[in-house]
């Protein structure tokens, strides 16, 4: 007979194995978390937001599992995004990295960027201008403001400096609408015509200006491409925490007053 202690120790480790195995399983075939870190998608999702990624959607590659094991080729499932979702995705020039950005186009449409403005099939996205979006910032010089920009400064009774970047609505097509900001000129605000193939998606961040995405080539630090469908991991689903980045581990009381509560249980 086992002593009761010994039974008891392999009672916890059975439990403690059966829960990693669950945590993998739910990780990898429901969702999974999620953290932005630049701002490419703002003003949808900011700097400092965590979400969760719904991975059943669309289906499953190797990049759905964790670490990316190479357990089979090609997607598993029918699911596939559509214009308007925001997606997590590794891009083919890194992917041992994460990216989030927006579809626009999918497989048959031809998508051009002309002056700033967003064409699909040869028609003009309806853009529709909105109030400024005003961010706090710690430098004027983290407003674009010089010439050929947009931005403006303004600043409070308290000394607070905010950014206001203008911001307009976009509606695709099926009438999927969401806010993107207008910083002034770039490299990529007039492209050419991308036919996306079979298999491919064409992505953008809603901070078109500051954006790498898939107006730009794919390469480590740069753009991502024509994205594979292979490279997708999941759908994002909902903001479940947020924090401005003020929050200090030596400063508890920090850690209450960076969260952005106004942010946690958005949909997206």
């Amino acid at each position: 007979m086992r002593p009761a202690g010994r039974r008891s120790a392999l009672g916890w480790l059975r439990f403690i194995l059966l829960l990693a195995l669950l945590a993998i399983v739910v990780r990898s075939l429901i969702i999974a978390p999620f953290n932005i870190p630049s701002r490419s998608m703002t003003p949808t999702l900011l700097t400092g937001d965590y979400l969760f990624v719904a991975k059943w959607p669309y289906g499953y590659s190797r990049y759905s599992l964790p670490f990316g094991a190479d357990l089979f080729d090609g997607r598993i499932g029918n699911g596939r995004p559509e214009r308007g979702d925001i997606i997590v995705f590794r891009s083919p020039a890194a992917a041992d990295t994460a990216y989030i950005k927006r579809v626009i186009g999918i497989p048959g449409d031809s998508v051009r960027m002309i002056a700033g403005e967003l064409q699909l099939n040869g028609e003009m996205i309806p853009r529709e201008a909105l109030e400024d979006f005003r961010e706090p910032i710690e430098n004027v010089k983290d407003c674009p403001t010089g010439p050929g920009s947009n931005g403006r400064t303004e600043q409070d009774e308290d000394g607070t400096i905010f950014c206001l970047t203008p911001q307009y609505r976009e509606t695709l097509p099926g009438g999927h609408s969401y806010s993107v900001l207008d910083a002034g000129d770039s490299t990529a605000d007039t492209t050419q015509e991308f036919r996306i193939p079979d298999g491919h998606y064409f992505l953008m961040g809603d901070d078109r200006d500051r954006s790498a995405d898939s107006r730009f080539p794919a390469e480590p630090d740069g753009g991502i491409g024509l994205v594979p469908e292979e490279y997708i991991v999941g759908r994002a689903l909902v903001i479940f925490w947020s924090t401005d980045g003020s929050a200090r581990w030596i400063n508890p009381l920090s850690w209450f007053s960076a969260t952005r509560g106004d942010r946690i249980g958005r949909g997206l």
